[in-house]
């Protein structure tokens, strides 16, 4: 019993220091400020990388887009691709900005324009395919849904550019 009563003790104590400190470090301006300082931090480095992908294509991609066919149906890879090799021996990443045509050269770059809405991606050539008649060009699932209008299209109409240097 004796033993009982100091534990007890000091585990209220140990309950109420614990419950002052952590008061004062949620009432504090120290949390209020580390968390805003964090925010200026993410917001920096989203607006950083924002600006590196931006010129990143003004200096990747100089030269003249010649048009290479006019509408062109356009498709996305399925998820089961994701992960595996390719025709050119590269791994599908569904995030990245690539496809897959039948007769361009593997490094190619094409400008897709959505026909809809004029939106339009740059993407790299690291496949063959699409295998469905009537289909020009599959699009990694970021190219695709970038120029779409809608999440429940499976195919649009679009305009095919090539990169001439």
């Amino acid at each position: 019993m004796k033993r009982r009563i100091p534990i007890v003790l000091l585990l209220i104590i140990t309950s109420l220091v614990g419950t002052t400190f952590f008061a004062q470090s949620m009432f504090s301006g120290k949390k209020i400020q580390r968390r805003s300082t964090l925010d200026t931090i993410i917001r920096k480095n989203n607006s950083v990388e924002k600006q590196l992908v931006e010129s990143d294509t003004v200096i990747q991609y100089q030269g003249k887009f010649k048009p290479f066919k006019k509408s062109a149906h356009a498709s996305y890879y399925a998820d089961k691709f994701h992960g595996r090799r390719t025709a050119s021996g590269r791994v599908y990443d569904k995030t990245k900005l690539t496809a897959a045509h039948k007769s361009l050269p593997f490094g190619t770059k094409v400008r897709v324009t959505n026909e809809a809405n004029g939106k339009s991606v740059v993407v790299e050539i690291t496949d063959r395919g699409p295998f469905v008649r009537g289909r020009e060009i599959d699009l990694s699932r970021k190219a695709f849904y970038t120029i779409a209008s809608s999440s429940g299209m499976g195919y649009i109409k679009v305009t095919l550019e090539v990169l001439q240097k």
